[in-house]
């Protein structure tokens, strides 16, 4: 265990007895008869420590006990969560996270990717690196809430939008041609329709998205009434796009939605 100076040693005793897991600045001065200076000055001591985490200025989460080693970060989920409750705004995990929480990729991500409304950029939350990624509110949505055995619960994309999210999001996440197979999989393993594929995209794609997803289901096989939904959504076009991005536009051209099948 680090060792503590009177001031330290205070604060922990003070929201261990209180269980306070969240410290605002203002919130312990007159608790325990520190000047706003000499607060500011304990809270950023203890934050460069890592023996508390900053989730924004003046906004701090504490641990129930600091540990023997001295250190602390604050849970990955708790964090997000608190940092998106005080902005007021919606989140959900995204990208290498989902993709690894549904098994289809193995890599274990070093940091976490969520889309929300309120800010954009890279975050360091104690540990742990956030990676935020600003939508439209429109583009939040068909999520699921995951809730572990200590109650903490985490806002996950449903499956179906997170395969949606691999095609539309392919080259922040270089999920092409992965992603295609992932689809395959699932279908073949009928744990998503392509009834379901198809609504996701037209929900939460863009034409290219929808393009190359309707060139995938046609290609699998998929009913006829399926693939028109998503053909209402384009609008007739003489321009062709890969089929898979990065790779040189060398195939048949699928004339219905515009695909160049550059998969082989």
């Amino acid at each position: 265990m680090k060792q503590l100076g009177k001031m330290e040693n205070l604060f922990f005793a003070y929201t261990q007895m209180r269980r306070i897991g969240t410290v605002r600045s203002g919130d312990i001065q007159e608790a325990l008869g520190f000047s706003a200076i000499q607060e500011r000055k304990l809270l950023s001591r203890l934050s460069r420590a890592g023996m508390i985490t900053r989730i924004k200025r003046g906004l701090y989460l504490v641990p129930e006990r600091l540990p023997l080693s001295g250190t602390w970060s604050a849970d990955a989920t708790i964090a997000l969560n608190t940092l998106m409750q005080e902005l007021g705004g919606r989140y959900q995990i995204c990208g290498l996270n989902a993709f690894n929480f549904y098994g289809w990729d193995e890599q274990v991500p070093m940091r976490i990717y969520a889309y929300n409304d309120k800010t954009f950029g890279e975050r360091k939350l104690g540990a742990i690196m956030v990676n935020l990624i600003k939508v439209d509110a429109k583009r939040l949505g068909a999520t699921r809430k995951i809730k572990r055995p200590d109650g903490v619960t985490g806002v996950y994309p449903s499956r179906t939008r997170a395969l949606i999210d691999a095609v539309y999001d392919w080259a922040r996440f270089s999920t092409l041609p992965r992603a295609y197979n992932w689809i395959r999989n699932d279908l073949s393993e009928r744990r998503v329709t392509p009834g379901e594929i198809a609504r996701m995209a037209l929900r939460f794609g863009d034409i290219t998205a929808i393009r190359r997803i309707g060139a995938l289901l046609e290609s699998g096989g998929a009913d006829e009434m399926t693939l028109q939904t998503l053909e209402k959504a384009l609008k007739p076009t003489s321009a062709s796009i890969p089929f898979i991005p990065r790779k040189a536009k060398k195939g048949k051209l699928n004339k219905r939605w515009g695909v160049v099948m550059n998969e082989t």
